[in-house]
C-alpha cells in the first residue's frame, strides 16, 4: 500500500509520521537504557586465532609497523628502521602462572626503546641491544589468574605490551619478524610458533615429562638463584615512612665486588630519610626543599635528610665506622664495598644496609601501600658486570627473634632482585693476558684497545699488538715503543707506519710457560697493578679445558680447583694478600713500575692423553677478581731449534760430552 504520493502530503499523514518516529525513539532509548542499567561491562577484545584450541599460555607477536629512520644510508643492512609491534600472553589454561616470562628471539640488531608493561630480565633497561632475543618479565602485571577464578575477566588472565624500537636490515618490503617467541617458565613445552603474515603465535602447554620440582608452598614468587641476590625487606610500617634492610649475597664461586656503588629509581617521588650501614654519595636538601617533598612535608628538617635524588647512589661504609652508634653497628656492614666469593670467605660474601623511606601522596595515607624501587644496578671496581632483574614480591624474609628467644620475626613485605654476571664486550675488559712460553723467544702481549682507547689520533684502534720480548711486558706501555720497534726489526718484521693503540688496562697477567716434561709440566704467572692503588684480598682464577685434573701445586699462591667450572682459583697468601699499585722508578728518567706477584705452578700429565704443549698448556679463560680477562687471539708456537724444554737440556749436555772426549782425545 502506498501512503505518500509524490509532491503531496496530507495533515494526517504528517501526523502519522511523527506518531511513528516518537515509538521509534522512546523504544530505542527505552532499550539502551535497559542495557546500561543491568550490562554495564566493557566489551571484550576480540580473541586472536587459534585461541579457541589453545589449552595453556597463549602466545602472540605482531609487527604493527614499521618506518625508515634518520640517517638515510645506501647500504640496506646498515638502514635502521623504527618499528611498533605488540606481544600479548592469555592464560587459557587451568592453572594459574605466577611471574610470567616470554621469550622474543630477535635477530635484526634490534634495540628495544620501550615495553609497555613489562622489563627486559636480560638486560639493566630501555634502551637494551636484544639482536641476539630477550626474555621479557611484566612490571605491573607479573601474574596470569585463570578465566574459572575471574568470570573470563581478560584484565586478569591476559596481558598485553606495546612495544617501540630500532632493528636494521630488510628492505622496505620486507618483513623482519622474530626467530621465535616461547614462555621460558619452567614446567612448559612450547612447539615452534606459526605465522600469518605479520603476526605469529604459539600456545605452551604443560610438559607432562617435566620432573615435578618439590617446592614449598608460598603466597608470592618462590625466591630464585642467581650470581648475586639483593633482598628489599620492609622491617616496619608507618603511615608515613617505612624503614627497609638491603641484603647484597653473592653466590657465584668467581663473583665480586670492591668499593661497590648500588643505585636504583623510586617510582613514586619517595626519599630517603636516613641511612644506617651505608652512606650516600650525594646530600642535597635542595631537591627535595623545592619539589613536590618539600611542599608537602612543610614542618621537616631537610638539611638532615640523607638523600632527595631519584636515583640515590648508595655505598658502603669504610671498616672504621662499624662500632660506631648512629650509622654502623650492623652486622655484615661496614666493609669498604668488599663482598668477596664464598669461596675465599663465607662471612664476606654478604653486605648489609638499612634505610628509612617516606612516602608521597597517595601512599603516604595507607601504611600498607609499599612499592620497592626499581632499576636495580650495582657496580665495582675492576669487577664483573652485573644485570639486574626486576624486584619480584616473595614470602616476608624471617629473622631470629631480636629478644634472642627461641622465636622468629618476619619482615612486614620482602622483594628480591637477582643480578647476573654478563660478558664484558670487546674493548670494555678491565683486565687482560698476554702469552709467552720457553720455545718461543717472542711474548704475545694484550690485545690492542683490550680495555678501550679514548685518543686514536696517533695510534690504530683495530692493528694486531706488535710481538715483544719477554722483558718489555714488565714496562709501560708508553716506554714499550722503542723495545717493540727493535724487536720487530730484528726479527725481520714489518713494522706498521701507524703502530697499534696500548691495551689501556689497569691489571694484565701474564701466562708463561715454562718447561714440559715427560711426567708433566709447569708455568709461571705474573700479575701486573698499573693502578695507583692496591688491591686487597685479590684473586685470579684460570679455566683449563683439559689440564683442570692435573693441577697439581702452585708455590707462592695458594690454589683451589673448583669443580663443575674447570677452574683453578689462586689467591695470595696470609700477608702476601695485597697487589701494591705503580710506583716511581729508582731515578727520575725510569718508567714507572707495576706492583706484581708471580708464583710457578706444576702440573702432571696423568689424566690428559696426547698432551700438546702449545695447545693444552695454555688458560680458555682468565679472572681477576671476577672480572673475565681479554685474552690474545693466538698462542706461541713452537720455533725451530726450541721443540722442548728437554731437547735443549739433551743438547747442552751432548755438547758437554763431547767437549769432555775431545778434550781427553786431545791430551
Amino acid at each position: 500500500m502506498k501512503f505518500f504520493k509524490e509532491g503531496k502530503t496530507s495533515s494526517y499523514q504528517t501526523l502519522l509520521l511523527l506518531l511513528l518516529s516518537c515509538v521509534f525513539v522512546f523504544s530505542g532509548l527505552e532499550i539502551c537504557h535497559g542495557q546500561f542499567d543491568d550490562y554495564d561491562v566493557a566489551t571484550p577484545p576480540p580473541p586472536p586465532k587459534g585461541l579457541d584450541t589453545c589449552n595453556g599460555i597463549f602466545l602472540t607477536y605482531s609487527l604493527n609497523s614499521r618506518e625508515k629512520e634518520w640517517p638515510h644510508v645506501k647500504n640496506v643492512a646498515k638502514q635502521a628502521w623504527a618499528f611498533k609491534a605488540e606481544a600479548s600472553l592469555t592464560n587459557v589454561g587451568d592453572e594459574e602462572l605466577k611471574g610470567w616470562q616470554m621469550y622474543i628471539g630477535f635477530q635484526h640488531k634490534e634495540v628495544l626503546v620501550s615495553a609497555d608493561g613489562a622489563v627486559p630480565v636480560d638486560s639493566e633497561d630501555f634502551p637494551a641491544e636484544v639482536g641476539n632475543g630477550t626474555t621479557i618479565a611484566g612490571s605491573a602485571m607479573m601474574d596470569l589468574k585463570t578465566a574459572i577464578s575471574t568470570a573470563n575477566d581478560w584484565n586478569q588472565i591476559a596481558v598485553r605490551i606495546q612495544m617501540s624500537g630500532t632493528q636494521f636490515g630488510l628492505g622496505k618490503s620486507g618483513k623482519p619478524m622474530p626467530k621465535t617467541i616461547k614462555l621460558v617458565n619452567d614446567g612448559f613445552k612450547c612447539p615452534n610458533p606459526s605465522r600469518q603474515g605479520t603476526t605469529m603465535f604459539v600456545c605452551c602447554r604443560v610438559d607432562p615429562k617435566a620432573k615435578a620440582k618439590l617446592k614449598k608452598k608460598t603466597k608470592f614468587m618462590p625466591r630464585r638463584y642467581g650470581d648475586l641476590t639483593i633482598a628489599y625487606d620492609i622491617l616496619q610500617a608507618f603511615q608515613s615512612n617505612y624503614f627497609a634492610q638491603v641484603t647484597i649475597d653473592n653466590n657465584h664461586p668467581l663473583g665480586r665486588l670492591d668499593h661497590w656503588n648500588l643505585t636504583w629509581e623510586w617510582p613514586n617521588g619517595e626519599f630517603i630519610s636516613s641511612l644506617k650501614g651505608a652512606y650516600a654519595r650525594r646530600k642535597d636538601p635542595s631537591e627535595c626543599l623545592y619539589g613536590p617533598a618539600g611542599k608537602y612535608y612543610g614542618s621537616l628538617d631537610f638539611s638532615q635528610i640523607a638523600n632527595c635524588q631519584k636515583n640515590p647512589i648508595l655505598s658502603d661504609l669504610p671498616a672504621e665506622k662499624e662500632l660506631d652508634d648512629k650509622v654502623g653497628k650492623l652486622p655484615f656492614c661496614c666493609k669498604n664495598g668488599t663482598v668477596l666469593p664464598p669461596v675465599m670467605d663465607k662471612n664476606k660474601a654478604r653486605s648489609l644496609f638499612q634505610v628509612q623511606v617516606y612516602k608521597m601522596p597517595p601512599d603516604n595515607n595507607n601504611r600498607t601501600a609499599l612499592t620497592p624501587p626499581k632499576k636495580w644496578k650495582i657496580d665495582g671496581v675492576i669487577n664483573p658486570k652485573y644485570t639486574c632483574g626486576v624486584p619480584v614480591r616473595v614470602d616476608p624474609q624471617q629473622f631470629p627473634d631480636p629478644t634472642g628467644l627461641n622465636a622468629i620475626s618476619t619482615a612486614v613485605a620482602s622483594w628480591q632482585i637477582v643480578c647476573n654476571i654478563t660478558k664484558p664486550k670487546p674493548k670494555e675488559n678491565r683486565c687482560c693476558v698476554s702469552f709467552s712460553a720457553f720455545y718461543n723467544e717472542s711474548a704475545i702481549p694484550c690485545n690492542t684497545c683490550a680495555c678501550g682507547c679514548h685518543d686514536t689520533r696517533k695510534c690504530n684502534p683495530n692493528a694486531s699488538p706488535l710481538l715483544l720480548p719477554p722483558d718489555a711486558l714488565l714496562v709501560p706501555f708508553v716506554n714499550r715503543t722503542e723495545k717493540a720497534k727493535a724487536w720487530a726489526k730484528l726479527k725481520h718484521r714489518r713494522i706498521p707506519t701507524k703502530l697499534p693503540c696500548g691495551d689501556n688496562c689497569p691489571v694484565s697477567i701474564n701466562w708463561h710457560v715454562s718447561s714440559d716434561h715427560k711426567e708433566g709440566w709447569t708455568a709461571r704467572i705474573t700479575l701486573f697493578n698499573w693502578e695507583d692503588s692496591s688491591f686487597e684480598d685479590w684473586f685470579t682464577a684460570m679455566k683449563f679445558d683439559k689440564a683442570f685434573e692435573d693441577f697439581q701445586d702452585v708455590y707462592s699462591f695458594n690454589g683451589t680447583r673448583i669443580p663443575g667450572i674447570k677452574t683453578v682459583f689462586f689467591q695470595g697468601l696470609k700477608d702476601m694478600n695485597y697487589l701494591a699499585g705503580e710506583t716511581n722508578g729508582t731515578h727520575e728518567y725510569d718508567p714507572r713500575v707495576p706492583g706484581k706477584q708471580q708464583s710457578v705452578i706444576a702440573f702432571h700429565k696423568k689424566h690428559t692423553k696426547n698432551f700438546n704443549v702449545e695447545r693444552d698448556a695454555f688458560p680458555s679463560k682468565v679472572y681477576f677478581n671476577g672480572m673475565e680477562c681479554s685474552m690474545p687471539p693466538r698462542r706461541p708456537t713452537k720455533s725451530a731449534g726450541h721443540k722442548s724444554s728437554i731437547s735443549i737440556v739433551a743438547v747442552v749436555f751432548t755438547a758437554f760430552m763431547t767437549f769432555l772426549l775431545m778434550t781427553d782425545r786431545f791430551f
